[in-house]
């Protein structure tokens, strides 16, 4: 086993004792030796007078190491998989790397919920210092739109705009085909070329780089931005890969020389071991006992607390149903959905809105099925008096991610988010989730209120009309 790798699942084992310290499972709700409820009663309305905020603001901390964690050692098997596609570049292989991303994005979805609270996803310079909000490696990790133009060739046309934001700062060619400007691809090529010409648009590195260079374009008969959208994602043929002479490809039936497979391969390679290096230090900076940040988080009391509540508002609106979701349904730009290459944007949506439910539930499922779970924000409500509102929210975020499985039912069974999103489909599903969203921020805010606890405004993160 990879030692890095190892270290991760030790820790992990640390994170699981940790919670089950504050664990209100059956045997502390209905046991005959449970502790006794607000009720009076021996446990039976589920929540314990012993439930503090230190618990609830802990248990948010173990959870957010545990998937973290997660998230890396799906990024390892990530660059596992594209390691034997490389070499033997076959249907089978490339499927298998795809997998192994859409497996990836499981669990880093569910994290999204830790932005917008000065942590390390946002904060965290590569140095190891903190910094502010937007200091982080978060844009290099999952920026979106990808401005694909920049990494390898792209259609002439396509459903929105591939390139950067201003012309004058594109690349000469793209860093694959452009040997001169780029004669090694390499981790550190591919960083330095990151929002080149401090170009946000020019983004080189992350998930969704290793989408695009895994599936390519999503192209369809929806060019101009009339017609019906196909219900399938890009369709970069294995040949863009070939390491057999005279069969490499860029794009299906477009011979080109062998050493742009070569350099595709070493591209996408390098940029899973960026992410497997961007995502290292967040990991380490949650591990429980040792890492800076858990330390500072778990004992910041009501300032952590508000910073849990803050990043489930600010995700829920401004990032989540406002940039995600209303953008790409008021544009009807394939372009501006999260994972436009693949047609995963279903899960991007879904999983988002579970992580903010998780945060709420105190709950986490790990990729091995283990359940982490602990004191929760429910919990506290109730113990504080305030039952009502923990069970109108509870109810809110039920009734998103009710909303949130159609969306994803849909895509599963043939009907993607490209495809939900044009005038005159079935928009009405991703107009539901949009208005769950608000719903469950206004609730959120409330429960701010209702904790007497300080936090942001939670609708700064989009200048959407919703």
């Amino acid at each position: 086993m990879n030692l890095n790798l190892k270290k991760v699942s030790v820790a992990l084992l640390v994170a699981c004792s940790l919670t089950a310290c504050v664990d209100d499972g059956d045997d502390g709700q209905t046991g005959a030796a449970g502790i006794a409820g607000v009720d009076g009663t021996n446990g039976t309305d589920g929540v314990s007078t012993f439930v503090t905020r230190d618990d609830v603001i802990t248990t948010n901390a173990n959870i957010a190491y545990a998937a973290y964690s997660d998230s890396l050692i799906s990024a390892y098997e990530l660059k596992s998989a594209i390691t034997t596609f490389i070499a033997t570049p076959t249907a089978s292989n490339m499927q298998a790397a795809k997998q192994a991303w859409l497996a990836a994005r499981e669990p880093y979805g569910q994290t999204e919920v830790y932005r917008f609270r000065v942590g390390p996803i946002d904060a965290l310079k590569d140095d190891g210092t903190v910094g502010e909000e937007g200091d982080g490696p978060e844009g290099k990790i999952n920026a979106w739109p990808l401005g694909e133009a920049i990494i390898d060739y792209v259609a002439v046309e396509v459903d929105g705009d591939s390139g950067p934001e201003t012309p004058a700062n594109a690349l000469t060619d793209n860093v694959i085909a452009n040997t001169s400007a780029y004669p090694t691809i390499d981790a550190a090529s591919i960083a330095g070329a990151f929002e080149f010409g401090e170009d946000e648009r020019n983004v080189t590195t992350g998930y969704h780089a290793v989408e695009f260079l895994l599936w390519g374009q999503d192209l369809n008969e929806d060019l101009a931005g009339a017609g019906t959208r196909d219900n399938s994602g890009g369709q970069r043929p294995v040949s863009d890969y070939a390491n057999t002479v005279g069969d490499c490809t860029s794009g299906t039936g477009n011979i080109v020389t062998d050493n742009i497979c070569v350099r595709r391969g070493q591209y996408l390679s390098a940029v899973a071991d960026l992410l497997i290096a961007d995502l290292t230090p967040i990991a380490e900076a949650w591990e429980p006992a040792t890492g800076s940040h858990y330390n500072n988080f778990v004992a910041g009391g009501d300032v952590s607390l508000a910073k849990i509540l803050e990043g489930m508002g600010r995700l829920s609106f401004g990032e989540l149903a406002g940039e995600r979701i209303n953008i790409a349904l008021t544009t009807d730009s394939q372009e501006d959905e999260h994972s436009c290459f693949s047609d995963n944007t279903h899960r991007d949506i879904f999983l988002n809105a579970k992580g903010v439910q998780n945060s709420f539930n105190a709950q986490y499922t790990r990729i091995d099925g283990e359940v982490i779970t602990g004191a929760s924000i429910y919990d506290l409500l109730v113990v504080e008096g305030s039952h009502e509102l923990a069970n109108t929210l509870r109810a809110s975020l039920e009734a998103t991610m009710s909303a949130a499985a159609v969306i994803d039912t849909k895509a599963k069974t043939g009907t993607p988010f490209d495809v939900l999103i044009q005038e005159g489909i079935e928009q009405e599903n991703v107009v539901a989730v949009i208005n769950a969203l608000v719903q469950q921020t206004d609730e959120i805010e409330q429960a701010i209120d209702a904790l007497g606890v300080t936090a942001g405004d939670l609708r700064q993160d989009t200048g959407e009309d919703i």
